[in-house]
């Protein structure tokens, strides 16, 4: 099997690198993504040069779609790989490190789309074409990538449960307020912005940024690894549940994970899937 590659660093400069992702034909999460993103973090902590991280996006209607249900288990082999349940590993690796991350949200980031920008340290998303959610209630799983422990912290009690028992999609603005993302910016100024800030960031001394990191860190409450794991094990036992595995196959037969109007419109959709 050919697998090609989800993952393109562009090394802007020796402290400065861009991650665009790439899956068509929607950015799907799947094990060969998970793989890569474990190959990256293991350059990330090895370099002694890098500052700053961008991960973009190359398609502008997705940032990253959500969790491959269909494959998500699969361990495939190719350098990196690894099973789910080591997500939350991944997310302290990259909470922690002295690299600074930006998530740069162009196109719908649902799921596990949403908890790999929510693990990054900084999010900015575009006004116009931004969309996040979190669906999996929706399909009666709960979220297991990390959103619960960051939507909880970022945006409160009230808001987290808003976000995951309504299974809806939210536009950048309102995402802004709650506090899912850093800033809500027109799509035409958010490459610019997203960039100068990088490179501002890549201009200040490594040692600084990384001791204000781990100070803000320890401060802020950054959810624990074990606070992740265990929401990671719930999402996978619920993905055993016969209603989930009934919601889901009803969902893929209608379009889930395809190029399409019920990916496009996922909230709509997953709304309508629980009614009928």
């Amino acid at each position: 099997m050919t697998i090609h590659k989800r993952l393109t660093t562009k090394e802007i400069s020796p402290s400065y690198w861009r991650v665009v992702i790439e899956n068509p034909p929607i950015n799907l999460y799947d094990p060969e993504m998970f793989a890569e993103l474990r190959v990256l973090m293991d350059r990330i902590e090895a370099d002694q040069e890098l500052k700053v991280i961008v991960f973009e996006s190359a398609n502008p209607d997705y940032f990253v779609a959500h969790y491959d249900l269909v494959r998500g288990e699969v361990i495939p082999e190719v350098n990196g790989a690894a099973e789910f349940s080591a997500w939350p590993n991944f997310v302290t690796r990259l909470a922690q490190s002295p690299v600074v991350s930006i998530a740069m949200v162009r196109g719908r980031a649902r799921g596990h789309g949403s908890e790999l920008a929510l693990a990054c340290d900084m999010r900015f998303a575009s006004r116009e074409k931004a969309v996040f959610a979190q669906v999996e209630v929706g399909v009666a799983v709960v979220p297991g990538g990390g959103a619960t422990e960051w939507l909880a912290a970022l945006a409160g009690r009230s808001r987290a449960l808003e976000i995951i028992m309504g299974a809806d999609d939210f536009d950048a603005d309102t995402a802004e307020k709650y506090g899912w993302v850093n800033r809500s910016i027109p799509d035409a100024e958010l490459d610019t912005f997203v960039d100068n800030y990088a490179r501002r960031v890549a201009s200040f001394d490594k040692r600084a940024l990384e001791l204000a990191k781990k100070l803000v860190n320890a401060r802020a409450g950054v959810p624990s690894d074990a606070d992740r794991w265990s929401s990671n094990q719930a999402f996978v036992g619920t993905t055993g549940w016969p209603n989930t595995q009934r919601l889901v196959t009803k969902m893929l037969d209608a379009g889930l994970q395809q190029a399409g109007d019920v990916e496009y419109r996922l909230g709509h959709h997953v709304a309508r899937l629980n009614q009928e």
